[in-house]
């Protein structure tokens, strides 16, 4: 039997009620129960949605009656974020709050994609490959530095390519921000305006995490 599949969407949380009563209506009654991972809805046909917070508590818990109206309220608190987008094909560093962009830096940069050719070429080819990334990792860091000195950032967000999300974030110029707590990765395309702003928004949402039920 194959497994359930899966998929994710971001809500934002003024439109999280009415997210759950559509999947409500789609799968049957749900119930909720928190979990360690976030809180978790179990529909009457065996669907499931786990919806996380954007960022931690953190001593500032949502406010409501209920668990959902209090992962909402934790949604909309206008915490401030610090964005680096990257890929080899370009990137975005911004200040996000409430989905967002208060300020931000977009860029293309190209490094050159992996060649099969062997010997000297293949070597000569890597070392201007490393080079290029080397070129990328430095200019965004150093904008991301200037874009967030003007900011309170109280949590990083990578996005695109991890290991040069990482190394950007690594950079020494971006070492004040070091103890900052890192956020999930966006699986964003190369960085453009839009993109950037979709992110802004993703950011800022709920994470939901549906999984169709078994069939």
């Amino acid at each position: 039997m194959p497994s359930p599949e899966s998929r994710v969407a971001r809500v934002p949380g003024e439109r999280l009620a009415g997210w759950v009563e559509r999947f409500a209506a789609s799968h049957g009654s749900v119930q909720e129960s928190d979990t360690d991972d976030g809180l978790l809805l179990r529909a009457a046909d065996g669907a499931e949605a786990l919806l996380q917070a954007p960022w931690p508590a953190d001593g500032r818990p949502g406010r409501g009656d209920d668990a959902l109206t209090r992962l909402a309220s934790l949604t909309t608190q206008p915490r401030q974020l610090g964005l680096v987008l990257v890929r080899r094909g370009g990137y975005s560093v911004a200040v996000v709050a409430e989905g967002r962009v208060l300020a931000s830096k977009t860029g293309t940069r190209h490094v050159q994609s992996r060649t099969a050719a062997g010997g000297w070429s293949q070597q000569r080819f890597a070392r201007r490959r490393s080079n290029q990334a080397d070129a990328l990792v430095e200019a965004v860091a150093a904008h991301a530095a200037r874009i967030f000195a003007e900011h309170r950032i109280e949590y990083l967000v990578p996005g695109g390519d991890r290991t040069l999300a990482d190394l950007v974030l690594a950079e020494p110029v971006l070492k004040r921000y070091a103890p900052l707590a890192r956020l999930a990765l966006l699986d964003v395309p190369d960085p453009r305006a839009a993109v950037l702003k979709k992110a802004a928004a993703d950011a800022c949402a709920v994470r939901i995490q549906v999984t169709d039920p078994p069939s």
